[in-house]
């Protein structure tokens, strides 16, 4: 397959995926009308994705090695339609959040096998850009998922939208099938592999893999409670964007796009910790901007924000990959346990603080939870390495 061809298979795998993922956010406000609930309560329901998304990572960490990579992304893709499918009938609340957690779990384990298949069946000399292609898939999801939601919404409604997005689901899986070779499970050849609780505690030990696991907590706290509750202060006054206008809001993303898979390069050049400290720091410079009363000001917060936050994201997965000196899969297991759990639990907190305090509360509660980040970089080791390799996840959204 021609070396361009290749990469845009790829990145097209990780685009469809994902989707699901954050697309949702972008109708927050629609669906908070349609079932009558606060932001926070919407909020909660549309990221618990994450549980399923944290739950998946750690059972393909535990079980993955004995799974056949195609079969089980092309299972995990085409079940992952059927949830999708079954928002559009509008369920009550609750069923509304289990349908979720489902999708994140298909997600999940879509996501995590394509990662162990890239991995393994790609080589040295064509690493770097099968998961740089697979990283700006990640944040491309972002953005045209978000577009593409809002805009269906705003024509259609809001069975519309899910219907086309578990048709898109399904595109995935006849990618998959038409695209991945098939494979044999991988062989169990280190004794790590076969006690993956052992490892799980190896790696909760390590001082450095520890702190990442908490960096990569904040990260999704910080991008899930600026992406979630920022919906509802555009379609309010003084802003009072439409629904199709709130799509071409996520076109904030575009830089990211550009920027993200340059992170591995660039915490080569300069360190992981100096890496993630600009990040974190391009980040907070958004977050004045997010307070201002003019739309021009807000987006330019949101592309620092978006910017900083991939950024770090892409950063602090490639330094896991590094840190861990054995069975890295439970080590990126663990990490996407910890990534999605802070994603789901600054959904909760930030809501209630917007829902109760405003929305400078929640800015604030985002700035504490940047600097908490980088602060704990402080006690990240640098680790000598040529360059490193993230491994990507969906966008802080990876």
């Amino acid at each position: 397959m021609p070396l361009i061809l290749r990469a845009f298979t790829i990145g097209l795998t990780a685009f469809l995926t994902v989707v699901d993922l954050f697309a949702t956010q972008a109708i927050l406000p629609a669906l908070a009308q349609a079932y009558g609930v606060s932001p926070a309560e919407m909020g909660f329901a549309v990221n618990a994705t994450t549980i399923g998304m944290a739950a998946g990572g750690l059972a393909v960490a535990l079980l993955g090695r004995r799974l056949d990579r195609r079969r089980g992304i092309l299972a995990s893709l085409a079940l992952l339609a059927l949830p999708t499918a079954l928002l559009a009938t509008m369920p009550d609340l609750p069923l509304f959040t289990l349908l979720r957690i489902a999708q994140g779990l298909c997600m999940s384990t879509a996501f995590a096998l394509t990662l162990a298949y890239l991995g393994e069946h790609t080589s040295a000399a064509d690493a770097a850009g099968a998961f740089a292609a697979y990283i700006t898939g990640n944040v491309a999801s972002n953005l045209f998922g978000r577009l593409l939601a809002a805009g269906l919404v705003d024509h259609w409604g809001l069975a519309a939208n899910f219907h086309v997005f578990a048709a898109l689901n399904l595109a995935g899986a006849v990618l998959v099938w038409s695209s991945v070779a098939r494979t044999p499970p991988m062989q169990l050849t280190e004794l790590s592999y076969r006690r993956p609780f052992n490892s799980f505690l190896g790696h909760l030990a390590n001082p450095p893999l520890s702190v990442a696991f908490a960096i990569g907590f904040l990260i999704l706290f910080a991008f899930i409670g600026t992406f979630t509750y920022v919906n509802f202060v555009l379609v309010r006054p003084p802003f009072s964007v439409g629904m199709m206008m709130l799509g071409i809001v996520y076109f904030v993303f575009l830089p990211s796009i550009v920027s993200t898979p340059l992170a591995g390069k660039v915490a080569a050049r300069i360190g992981t910790r100096p890496a993630l400290w600009s990040a974190f720091a391009l980040a907070a410079a958004g977050l004045p901007f997010l307070l201002a009363d003019r739309l021009s000001a807000v987006l330019i917060g949101l592309v620092l924000i978006a910017a900083g936050t991939f950024f770090a994201q892409a950063t602090a997965t490639g330094f896991v990959g590094r840190a861990a000196a054995i069975d890295r899969g439970a080590a990126s297991g663990l990490y996407l346990a910890s990534y999605f759990l802070g994603g789901l639990t600054g959904s909760a907190v930030l809501g209630v603080l917007f829902d109760r305090l405003g929305w400078t509360a929640c800015v604030a509660g985002i700035g504490l939870s940047l600097a908490l980040g980088a602060l704990l970089t402080t006690w990240l080791v640098v680790l000598p390495v040529a360059e490193p390799q993230p491994m990507p996840l969906p966008s802080p959204s990876r």
